[in-house]
């Protein structure tokens, strides 16, 4: 048992060491990032189902707004009580697109961007399960999670966290960023990709600084998407 932890910690450092050295080969403010959000059936990430796909694309602290996309997913699944939260019902979503064409259109963002998300554990287990479920080709990504962002900058003005305090919504206030309509997955990530520009500058991010300088914070991760 304590070679296999050893063994473990071996495999998690070297690990960490790798994904340092990649990250030092992004500048921070020339490098491109993409958000992306969904919004889901579920919070249970072994059944949830896409149900939207939003994306925009920002570098050096500035959105391109020609970059963004919106894809409305065609699914059979048990909505439960999701239409409540992001107003997609049944009959919207039948006329949306096949889950695999969608993939296939943000696939490029996904292998040549830096992805953003707020909450990224839940958003990369439903894009990993929808590449197994699509057979699409295994992809690696490496991603930033702005909610980890947050919480490592609460964590040093906060013995105990106040309830709700690392939202999305929450995240941008704090921040004196503006409101926006919230469980619409393109709004989402566009407030995404700002809070993610704002958190930089909260940080003291320079110029010259390269994306390893984020690894401290426990935000910034790489994993592989689906099926080889």
């Amino acid at each position: 048992m304590i070679k296999r932890w050893i063994k473990a910690c071996a495999q998690t450092f070297t690990g960490k060491t790798k994904l340092k050295q990649r990250l030092r080969e992004f500048n921070v403010y020339s490098t491109s990032f993409t958000a992306v959000d969904l919004e889901l059936t579920s919070l249970n990430p072994s059944i949830t189902q896409i149900t939207s796909v939003g994306y925009v694309s920002g570098m050096g602290g500035r959105i391109d707004l020609s970059t963004s996309g919106y894809h409305v997913i065609n699914t059979t699944a048990d909505l439960g009580q999701s239409p409540v939260i992001h107003g997609l019902t049944r009959d919207i979503l039948q006329k949306g697109e096949n889950l695999a064409d969608a993939l296939d259109v943000v696939a490029p963002l996904f292998k040549q961007n830096i992805l953003i998300f707020h909450n990224a554990r839940l958003d990369l287990m439903a894009l990993d399960r929808a590449y197994k479920q699509c057979a699409l080709p295994k992809l690696e990504v490496i991603y930033i999670d702005t909610l980890q962002l947050a919480l490592y900058q609460l964590n040093k003005q906060h013995q105990v966290l106040p309830s709700n305090s690392a939202t999305l919504s929450v995240c941008r206030q704090r921040l004196d960023l503006p409101a926006f309509n919230e469980h619409n997955a393109l709004d989402d990530a566009l407030a995404t990709l700002e809070l993610y520009f704002a958190q930089l500058a909260e940080l003291g991010i320079t110029k010259e600084a390269t994306l390893d300088c984020l690894i401290h914070t426990g935000a910034i991760g790489c994993t592989k998407l689906g099926n080889e």
